[in-house]
């Protein structure tokens, strides 16, 4: 494939942006030197665009933007259920992305009074907030979240990387992944932004009229508490994180009556909380 023009963005078939950005570059080390082609991942700004009204910019990965659209706006509580969304269409340019949107009119209402911009880079999950009040939303409760064995842990923890094709090629993107209970990878999903990746995964899989009852999601990020926000959203019980949690997001998960492991290793994992199947709530610690 012919590597891009520095000056032009990247492309993929019928001009749609490419996730992939292809480059030459003066590489230096003792095992090699000199000019070589590199592959780096591409990001570009995405407005979502509700009825008119343009409520967050991201920077994103620009592939798989209908699903994108469809995650942020559940786990971001503009919408309830994705009946209430009633057409999706996607303008590329130059200059970025815009998802153009048209929600029920109650759900455009609440946003509107929400007042809240987004507008931010990646991996910024608070950029725009107005507020403290908006900053960490109430946190619904997961009734019957899964049991996971260790076993089904160790096997998606194993088998991610083989579904990380960014990944692999560009060594900058994030995976959010939905697994079953034995650990099989069903679905998958990446990005440059770790928010982005599971709003992707999310969209993608409630798009296909899906339900994340049961199973778990496995993230190759730290474990935040808007990334357990944002799972607690949409019903998913179960999430286990390559890297480590927050104490926010420990304090949250067992609000949410989640599961949450961290430090999901080949060969160890971490439990932080696990979720109760019955309505004793778990023993709360405080902060240290």
């Amino acid at each position: 494939m012919p590597l891009n023009d520095p000056e032009a963005p990247a492309s993929g078939p019928d001009d749609t942006p490419s996730a992939l950005f292809r480059t030459r570059v003066d590489e230096r080390g003792q095992e090699r030197a000199g000019e070589t082609d590199d592959v780096v991942a591409e990001e570009m700004p995405v407005a979502m665009v509700y009825n008119g009204i343009s409520h967050a910019v991201m920077m994103a990965t620009p592939s798989d933007l209908e699903d994108f659209a469809v995650g942020f706006s559940l786990t971001e509580s503009i919408l309830h259920t994705p009946d209430e969304l009633y057409d999706l269409s996607v303008q590329r340019s130059p200059a970025g992305a815009t998802v153009d949107m048209t929600i029920a009119s109650e759900r455009l209402f609440a946003l509107k009074a929400q007042r809240r911009n987004m507008a931010g880079r990646t991996g910024c999950g608070l950029c725009g907030t107005e507020s403290l009040d908006h900053a960490i939303r109430a946190i619904p409760r997961i009734d019957a979240p899964p049991a996971l064995s260790d076993d089904a842990v160790q096997t998606a923890v194993r088998d991610l990387k083989q579904h990380q094709p960014l990944q692999a090629e560009t060594g900058a993107t994030h995976a959010a992944a939905w697994c079953d209970l034995d650990g099989a990878i069903l679905a998958v999903r990446e990005d440059v932004g770790r928010h982005n990746a599971l709003d992707k995964l999310v969209g993608h899989w409630l798009r296909q009229g899906r339900s994340f009852e049961r199973g778990f999601a496995l993230i190759s990020s730290r474990g935040s508490f808007e990334m357990v926000q944002k799972s607690a959203m949409v019903g998913i019980g179960g999430l286990v994180a390559v890297s480590a949690p927050t104490g926010l997001a420990i304090r949250e998960a067992r609000k949410a009556n989640m599961t949450l492991i961290g430090f999901a290793r080949p060969g160890r994992h971490v439990i932080y909380h696990c979720g109760q199947t019955s309505t004793t709530d778990a023993k709360q610690e405080s902060p240290t």
